[in-house]
């Protein structure tokens, strides 16, 4: 029960770009919460592809997409701009107290540098075209998650165990009857 409170306090602190707080929004529908790594991250710019790619299927649904990100105000519009993600909804976390508080914890070398982590940062930032880039503002040690938000309460996550994975937005979604 302390829990679900405590959830519920971060989610009332959470205010978005359009003055209203994340408990707020999943109240009015339900809502996948983006929690996205740096915007020089491969993998966080393969993620504003995809999402921007499938929103009207997403949205279709009935559910918000709201993102977090480390960065100001001017970083993030360019990125979203950049990946047509007209005015989205979104929340700064520069200190990053949002990502800890539903536990997305900073990543180990194998997590952001292994591997298969290169070979899937060629294959996104090379060959998909999203570009290797330089770690913009945030913490380059940030891991991402994707959780599904309804009423206040999670009732679905997808917590990243490296920084290359790709959640399935759609199961995701679709987990609660929301699809």
């Amino acid at each position: 029960m302390q829990t679900i409170q405590l959830e519920k306090e971060i989610m009332n602190e959470m205010i978005a770009n359009n003055g209203k707080s994340l408990l707020q929004l999943s109240s009015e529908q339900p809502v996948m919460l983006v929690f996205l790594r740096h915007f020089g991250c491969t993998f966080c710019r393969a993620a504003l592809a995809e999402i921007s790619a499938r929103k009207d299927e997403f949205e279709s649904t009935g559910t918000s997409i709201v993102f977090v990100h480390m960065s100001d105000e001017s970083t993030a519009g360019k990125y979203f701009n950049r990946y047509k993600l007209s005015h989205p909804i979104h929340i700064a976390d520069p200190e990053c107290r949002f990502y800890e508080a539903f536990g997305l914890v900073k990543g180990s070398f194998n997590q952001l540098f292994g591997l298969n982590v290169w070979i899937k940062g060629f294959q996104e930032g090379v060959v998909q075209g999203h570009g290797i880039g330089i770690k913009q503002l945030g913490d380059g040690f940030q891991m991402p998650g994707v959780f599904l938000i309804m009423d206040g309460e999670v009732r679905e996550q997808y917590i990243h165990k490296s920084a290359s994975d790709k959640p399935d937005y759609a199961k995701l979604i679709n987990c609660c009857g929301v699809g």
